[in-house]
């Protein structure tokens, strides 16, 4: 879908937000909701931040690996689910090491694959032998995943924080299991490989899994931040304009156009948002690489993510298996993730070659997105909503004022909009920082 940039509108609105990235949109849509006259400024020539979807030679390429969790509250409450066309990813995983791969799955979900998580052999001194996961693992597991597939996200919330890592530990889930299934599938998630990310927030995200699908639209992942931004009058969001500063009247405009407004609310990524509020806490970000490849022929006939176990790559999946439409011809289209930004293309598509048992000489490098702040990182103590007043009349959102994820960011943009409505409503902004 291609976006004309639309001449920014002279004069005042009452309420600006910079961005319309998900956090934004969410924001600019509660607060248009309430009666007020709200514009929206984005530099890029189209919406959704993080989430966009790009055409390159016939393929869809989102800009990084994205998958769409159904579960999130803010998800249910803001999207029509129907109108995305959503292909759901197979429940679990491949874990591979290129010896071979073991299906990790919820036996919930799929009972007749339980069989590879369960020890197989003859009792030798007291323990089976073979199978992926020992049975004391699996019981650990087992209750973990009631507990958080069960429970309120309230209470979830309250529970004791510490890492991922020491969670998973006591929880009763070896130390063999933890670093050999699911750090490499959660490195994928968190972007980090240490499992120092908050044990609410993990509890938070597992529970989504259990309770959701994994899917992607029809049409890409941009799919999601322009059905939101379809519901905004056409004039009030503005493509191709890129706010220089934040002043104590509005914004000044990088051509130098001034804009007026009571309130602004500054809903980018977390470097942007620092320079355009000094003294801004930002939290430190996760950084991820995804190349895209065209595939003479699928090496994995099903939707299937494969996880790496020697976690040289994070994780590859054969995207025109759950999107089928996302390929222009009979190619498939193959997704590899790295951490960081500093991985070579070919040792990435090497590597996928080995997870698959596939030769990759032939696969055709069609994209590589090299994502500085693809996460903000969330380890322990870490705060589930921060405030997004920043000081008198000017407020902050994104997923980087919450948790690292869709319902993070859709959340932030609402609490946002709240907080300027109560301040708007009281005929002054409050005067209290919270930074």
């Amino acid at each position: 879908m291609t976006h004309h940039a639309v001449q920014a509108p002279a004069g005042a609105a009452e309420v600006i937000v910079v961005g319309a990235g998900l956090a934004g949109l969410a924001c600019a849509l509660d607060l248009t909701a309430a009666g007020r006259d709200v514009l929206v400024l984005e530099a890029a020539d189209d919406v959704g931040g993080r989430m966009r979807t790009d055409v390159v030679r016939g393929f869809r390429l989102d800009r990084g690996f994205q998958v769409f969790n159904t579960a999130y509250p803010q998800v249910r409450r803001r999207l029509e689910l129907a109108a995305l066309g959503l292909r759901p990813f197979t429940p679990g995983f491949l874990l591979a090491d290129g010896r071979g791969s073991r299906r990790v799955v919820d036996p919930t979900r799929r009972p007749g694959a339980a069989g590879d998580l369960l020890p197989t052999g003859r009792l030798r001194g007291g323990r089976l032998r073979g199978g992926l996961l020992p049975l004391r693992d699996l019981a650990a597991l087992g209750l973990l995943c009631a507990g958080d597939a069960v429970l309120p996200a309230a209470l979830l919330k309250r529970l004791p924080e510490t890492s991922t890592a020491r969670a998973l530990r006591r929880a009763g889930v070896s130390r063999r299991t933890v670093d050999g299934v699911l750090r490499p599938f959660l490195a994928g998630v968190f972007l980090e490989e240490g499992l120092e990310t908050s044990s609410r927030l993990f509890h938070l995200v597992w529970r989504s899994m259990l309770r959701g699908s994994l899917c992607l639209p029809r049409d890409g992942i941009g799919a999601v931040p322009r059905q939101l931004a379809a519901r905004l009058p056409t004039d009030r969001l503005v493509r191709g304009t890129r706010v220089g500063r934040v002043t104590a009247d509005g914004v000044v405009l990088a051509d130098g156009s001034v804009l007026r407004a009571r309130a602004v609310v500054v809903a980018t990524g977390t470097a942007q948002a620092a320079l355009l509020l000094p003294g801004l806490e930002v939290p430190a970000v996760r950084a991820v690489t995804t190349f895209y490849h065209a595939a003479p022929v699928s090496p994995l006939r099903e939707p299937t993510l494969v996880v790496d176990a020697g976690r040289q790559v994070l994780n590859t999946v054969v995207l025109s298996e759950v999107v089928p439409g996302c390929s222009p011809d009979r190619r498939a289209l193959v997704s590899t993730s790295v951490l960081g930004t500093g991985t070579d293309e070919r040792v990435a598509r090497a590597r996928a070659g080995v997870l698959y048992g596939a030769d990759t000489s032939a696969w055709e490098p069609l994209a590589e997105y090299r994502i500085a702040e693809a996460l903000p990182a969330g380890p322990a103590p870490l705060p589930l909503s921060r405030g997004t007043r920043f000081a008198l009349g000017r407020y902050v959102c994104g997923d980087h004022r919450a948790t690292g994820s869709v319902q993070g960011a859709l959340a932030s943009g609402a609490r946002a909009a709240r907080e300027v409505l109560a301040d708007l409503a009281g005929g002054a902004v409050a005067t209290r920082s919270r930074r």
